[in-house]
């Protein structure tokens, strides 16, 4: 049973904000609802070996909402080239930044924002290949998420399925709602 998550994407006051604090807020917002993906595979019986088990399948879903990101951005927000480039890449340090916290307090000292960058470039040239259309995110580019996240947490028969849930389920809940908070933060 997936559980609700309540997302404040509207800002408080009328005036413009910068590039840098639309990616803090979607860094932000791309974080709780990783989190919250992570934490309802659990609940539909999917099982974790580990606490960094989770942590990666945290970072493909940030990945794959990054790279929905950066779709919009270009198509339909029409962002130039060197704003887009912008946007993204603070968006990724923010992301890098929650995820390096998050980590020391879980496994203690050492770089893991870097293994996350080199995750995300490895990442983008897979999805590269893949359509994002207005009705979302084409089905291999929701296999290339449901792939990931099933390398990840095996093959058990506990765990057999999960490419089924991320494509059917996680995947376009995620579209459905990073899309709409994106939209609302750049109004």
């Amino acid at each position: 049973m997936a559980l609700p998550l309540r997302i404040k994407s509207r800002w408080n006051k009328d005036h413009d904000h910068s590039l840098e604090e639309i990616a803090g807020a979607l860094a932000f917002i791309s974080w709780r609802l990783a989190q919250n993906k992570a934490i309802n595979l659990h609940g539909e019986d999917f099982i974790y070996e580990n606490d960094q088990q989770r942590m990666s399948v945290i970072m493909e879903y940030l990945i794959f909402m990054l790279q929905i990101m950066d779709r919009l951005a270009r198509q339909e927000l029409e962002l130039n080239d060197q704003d887009r480039e912008k946007l993204i890449i603070a968006v990724a340090r923010k992301q890098a930044d929650i995820i390096q916290d998050n980590s020391l307090d879980l496994f203690g000292p050492g770089d893991y924002a870097q293994p996350f960058f080199e995750l995300i470039n490895q990442r983008a040239g897979e999805y590269a290949q893949y359509r994002y259309t207005d009705d979302g995110p084409s089905y291999p580019f929701l296999r290339q998420l449901g792939y990931e996240i099933q390398q990840i947490m095996g093959n058990s028969q506990e765990n057999r399925w999960v490419i089924d849930q991320v494509m059917d389920r996680d995947g376009p809940e995620l579209d459905r709602k990073i899309a709409p908070a994106m939209r609302d933060l750049f109004e």
